[in-house]
């Protein structure tokens, strides 16, 4: 058996039942990673030697029960793994090993997991581009002309490449999401605060940043919910605390209740992906799910996605430079006030008071009890996880500059931030799966969103889709 595009589970039950051993599955995938991986370059951070040596011990391990017993598995760039550095693309970090693993590395380590290497990310982890000074530019195995996402888009490429068994990534502003999709794999976005991610405090933030979380991403959905038993849960350091979410409230299709949003008028979605989802929404009605297309959440879907622009950017505004604010200082003096595009309107938060933001969060919280609302009615929202299919490369000056033409518009490449903010902003979970594939051979995927904390719901939905609609396919000659 050929187990190189296999789920996670499926490995593990191989190595469990000793059908393979642990060393010889990790051989196998670093063994594809050094003949295929120079064709993308994703897996550009490598520790074999202490891969094997784990390898190896769990060979020779009684105890074969934990959940990802055995996995070869890679993690996003900016995971800290002790003795590995963390650089997040910038050169100065390149020689800086890191002394303590962040908490999902020891989960998923305790859970059996064997971590081979890390995976390519922007600078910063703040582009649809993959590309760094350190590590260089990663490529999509679907078209070497495209670009993989971001910021997890080292993650994804590797496992459609077929180059790791399992991976985890992050996501603010849709860098899951956004490369699951480009590589047609499986991605979750949890209910923000479900995954704690504090790792060494040199590179970790204490505090963390508003809106950003941690997932997993594979090449199945029910690698996802056991990745999601895995890494969810308190910080024990902090809190006793246990975890208890709720289980779906439907256990087939027919008892299935999707709302289906395919486009929105104002923000460009190409026609390719609008087809795919209203064909995916005709395939439910047909196998007896109750769909609705005009079912919405009652807020203005401009004003929210406005609002999460504004907190996108005071959030991560911890993690610029002084002088990356003055720059955004003069660049916002240069705006126009009738400027409403996405990169303007997280400029302006430049020198929020905090007072301001206070405000904007209290009006967050409430369209967050509206999402909540939405969801007592249908248990999934099915819209585009991203308004196009993978983008061509750019490395064009800074992201806030470069313009891309999406179904004749020309457009900021950040005016496409709308369907990840649409939710993430209000700390939904959404799981993207695999939904079709384009004209020119690139994958479309969907995002299943769900209430807050619904995450075993929207991953369900995602394995119902998987058996019912459409899987994990290997990109052509990999």
């Amino acid at each position: 058996m050929d187990p190189t595009f296999l789920p996670a589970t499926q490995l593990a039950d191989l190595v469990r039942t000793r059908k393979l051993g642990a060393l010889e599955l990790l051989d196998h995938y670093i063994a594809r990673t050094e003949k295929h991986d120079p064709r993308i370059n994703a897996v550009v951070v490598r520790n074999f030697d202490r891969a094997r040596a784990r390898a190896r011990s769990l060979d020779s391990q009684a105890d074969k029960t934990p959940p990802m017993f055995g996995v070869p598995t890679t993690v996003k760039e900016s995971f800290d793994v002790q003795g590995l550095p963390t650089t997040r693309g910038h050169m100065e970090m390149k020689d800086h090993p890191v002394a303590m693993s962040s908490i999902a590395i020891r989960r998923l380590e305790s859970a059996g997991a064997v971590i081979f290497g890390k995976t390519n990310v922007p600078v910063d982890l703040a582009d649809w581009q993959s590309y760094n000074p350190v590590y260089g530019t990663t490529s999509n195995p679907w078209n070497a002309a495209h670009t993989p996402g971001g910021s997890s888009g080292g993650s994804a490429a590797a496992l459609a490449a077929g180059l790791t068994g399992f991976e985890i990534g992050s996501d603010i502003g849709g860098s899951i999401r956004v490369p699951a999709h480009f590589c047609g794999v499986y991605g979750h976005k949890p209910t923000f605060g479900l995954l704690p991610n504090y790792g060494d405090p040199a590179t970790s933030s204490a505090a963390g940043t508003d809106i950003s979380v941690i997932g997993p991403m594979s090449r199945s959905a029910a690698d996802l919910a056991v990745a999601l038993d895995i890494l969810a849960g308190p910080d024990s350091d902090e809190t006793g605390l246990t975890l208890n979410l709720p289980a779906p409230r439907f256990s087939s299709l027919r008892d299935l209740r999707v709302a289906v949003w395919a486009d929105q008028p104002g923000q460009t979605t190409d026609a390719e992906t609008v087809a795919a989802m209203h064909a995916l929404a005709d395939g439910l009605e047909r196998q007896g799910v109750t769909v609705s297309r005009t079912a919405r959440p009652a807020f203005d879907p401009t004003e929210a996605y406005r609002l999460y622009l504004r907190l996108l950017d005071s959030g991560w505004s911890s993690r610029i430079t002084d002088a990356a604010v003055e720059a955004k200082r003069k660049r916002v003096a240069a705006l126009s006030d009738s400027d409403m595009g996405a990169d303007a309107i997280m400029a302006r938060t430049v020198d929020m008071h905090h007072r301001t933001w206070l405000g904007l969060n209290e009006q967050r919280f409430r369209w967050r009890r509206t999402w909540s609302a939405f969801f007592r009615d249908w248990d999934v929202l099915l819209c585009p996880a991203f308004g196009t299919a993978a983008l061509p490369h750019r490395q064009d000056g800074q992201p806030w500059d470069r313009r891309i033409n999406v179904e004749g518009q020309e457009i900021s490449y950040a005016d496409l931030l709308f369907w990840p903010g649409l939710t993430g902003g209000y700390h939904l979970p959404a799981t993207v799966a695999p939904m079709g594939v384009t004209r020119d051979g690139l994958p479309l995927c969907v995002q299943i969103a769900g209430p807050i904390h619904g995450d075993r719901t929207t991953i369900a939905a995602a394995a119902l889709l998987e058996q019912a609609w459409m899987g994990f396919k290997p990109p052509p000659g990999w």
